[in-house]
C-alpha cells in the first residue's frame, strides 16, 4: 500500500459511492480526510467514524461544490484542522440522463454546475495552497468512460466528463512548475447506489457486456487514485486512466429500458 504518512486529502463527495471509499483507502494510507458531503451528512459521519476506529484522522464539511466559496472554505478547512492540503480529489458529481431532444436548461445547468464548476473551482482552490506551501502536490479528477465513448441518453453529463479530462490536461501547463500533478480517473460501470437506484439489474446488465465479465466496485477507482496519489506516480500529470474492465476498447451497452 502507498504510504501517505503526514499527507492531508480532500475528497468531495465523500459520503457515499466512490467517494466514500476514496476517502477510506486516503486514510488507510495514512492521509488526514476531509470528507465533504452535500445533503447526506449521515453518509459523511460514518465514513469519518470508520476511519477514527482504525486510528485515522478525518474532519466531515458539508458544502455544495458548485459554489466556488464552498471550494475555498474546503481548503480552509483541511488548512486549519491539519496544517496544510496535499492531495485534492475532485469527485463530486450528478449523473444527468435524459434524451437530449428533451433535455431542460434547468437539467444543463445542474450537471455542469457540480461536474465541471466544481471540479475547476476546487482544483483552482487546492492548487493555491498547494503552490504557497512550495512542496507540490496532488490534484485527482473523476472523469468517466462517458468522456471516453459515447453512451445513449447521457449527452450533458458525458460532456462534462469529456470536459473533465481535457482540464486535467491543460492544466499540465501551469501547475507542473509548482510541482502538483493534475490526473483523472474514468470509471466504468461501478456498482453503487446511485447506479442501482437507476437500474437494479445493473451488476448483471453490466458484467455480460465487460470483457473481463464483472461490473467494478468502488475499492476498484480508490486503487487507481491512491496510486496517483503516491510518491510514485511522481512523474504521471495530465493522464487520464479508464478504471473500466476493458469496456472503452469495444464499448457495448446494454438498454436503457429505465429512461423515458
Amino acid at each position: 500500500m502507498s504510504d501517505l504518512t503526514g499527507k492531508v486529502a480532500i475528497v468531495t463527495g465523500a459520503s457515499k459511492g466512490i467517494g466514500a471509499e476514496l476517502a477510506l483507502a486516503l486514510a488507510r494510507a495514512e492521509a488526514a480526510v476531509v470528507a465533504n458531503y452535500h445533503t447526506d451528512r449521515e453518509g459523511a459521519q460514518k465514513v469519518a467514524e470508520e476511519i477514527r476506529a482504525a486510528g485515522g484522522r478525518a474532519t466531515i464539511a458539508a458544502g455544495d461544490v458548485s459554489s466556488p466559496q464552498t471550494c475555498r472554505d474546503l481548503v480552509a478547512t483541511a488548512v486549519s484542522e491539519y496544517g496544510r492540503l496535499d492531495i485534492a480529489c475532485c469527485h463530486a458529481g450528478i449523473t444527468s440522463w435524459g434524451k437530449f431532444l428533451d433535455t431542460t436548461e434547468e437539467a444543463f445547468d445542474a450537471v455542469v454546475a457540480t461536474n465541471l464548476k466544481g471540479a475547476y473551482f476546487l482544483a483552482q482552490a487546492a492548487a493555491r495552497q498547494m503552490a504557497r506551501q512550495g512542496e507540490g502536490g496532488r490534484i485527482i479528477l473523476t472523469s468517466s468512460v462517458t468522456g471516453l465513448q459515447a453512451v445513449q441518453y447521457l449527452s450533458a453529463y458525458a460532456m462534462t466528463k469529456g470536459g473533465i479530462q481535457m482540464l486535467a490536461r491543460n492544466l499540465v501547463l501551469e501547475l507542473s512548475p509548482h510541482n502538483i500533478t493534475i490526473n483523472a480517473v474514468a470509471p466504468g460501470a461501478i456498482v453503487n447506489e446511485r447506479n442501482l437506484a437507476d437500474d437494479p439489474g445493473y451488476r448483471e446488465k453490466w458484467s455480460e457486456v465487460i470483457p473481463l465479465g464483472r461490473a467494478g466496485q468502488p475499492s476498484d477507482v480508490a486503487a487507481a487514485v491512491l496510486f496517483l496519489a503516491s510518491p510514485q506516480a511522481s512523474f504521471i500529470t495530465g493522464a487520464t486512466i479508464a478504471v473500466d474492465g476493458g469496456w472503452t476498447c469495444y464499448s457495448p451497452t446494454p438498454g436503457f429500458d429505465f429512461v423515458e
